[in-house]
């Protein structure tokens, strides 16, 4: 681990190669696991205000889930996260001819009815950010369903860091992001 600015950080963004591959897995994460895609209050609040210009890209089964939870929910946990289709899909997948499982609200962005791309934590996988009162954790999240894009990012050469870059980005600012790049060069050159 180490810290840049307010955040600590897992070396295993720079060391861990990933490229998505949704021609193997078919979107899985956005259809396995447990909890919706986190958000924060900002976002919460984005996903209501372009509900309307992001409904027409949705299937039924998701408007229909929406419209009966919200546009968010928050968790046993007290956290805030995408409503969840039968405990299992984000009501915001859509697939495509291939059934390969996709974001309405990117689809919506990449159409240009919205601006906005979709929740960043979609945006920065496989990194999880989680904020406490003093920094913010930064790391790497490995799951088996992703293993073809470490695969692939293996093959291709490419580090989480890069991968997610305009993620990351979007999250802490090129400054930050201009700062991880300096200390992967260093950490990469003691490997």
């Amino acid at each position: 681990m180490f810290q840049l600015g307010k955040t600590i950080v897992s070396e295993d963004i720079i060391e861990k190669d990933f490229v998505c591959n949704l021609s193997a897995c078919k979107g899985a994460c956005c259809v396995d696991g447990e909890a919706g895609a986190p958000l924060d209050k900002e976002e919460a609040k984005i996903l209501e205000e372009i509900y309307p210009k992001v409904k027409p890209f949705l299937r039924k089964e998701g408007i229909a889930v929406i419209e009966k939870e919200g546009t968010w929910v928050t968790s046993e946990w007290g956290e805030l996260e995408t409503p969840l289709l039968d405990g299992k899909d984000c009501a915001y997948v859509i697939f495509d001819e291939k059934k390969t499982a996709l974001c309405g609200i990117e689809e919506a962005y990449n159409s240009g009815a919205i601006d906005w791309k979709k929740p960043v934590s979609c945006h920065l996988y496989p990194i999880r950010v989680k904020d406490y009162s003093e920094f913010s954790a930064v790391n790497y999240h490995k799951w088996e369903i992703c293993d073809d894009a470490c695969t692939l990012g293996k093959e291709l050469q490419v580090p989480v860091y890069k991968f997610v870059k305009q993620a990351l980005v979007r999250k802490f600012g090129q400054n930050w992001y201009d700062e991880l790049e300096k200390v992967a060069e260093k950490h990469l050159k003691t490997l």
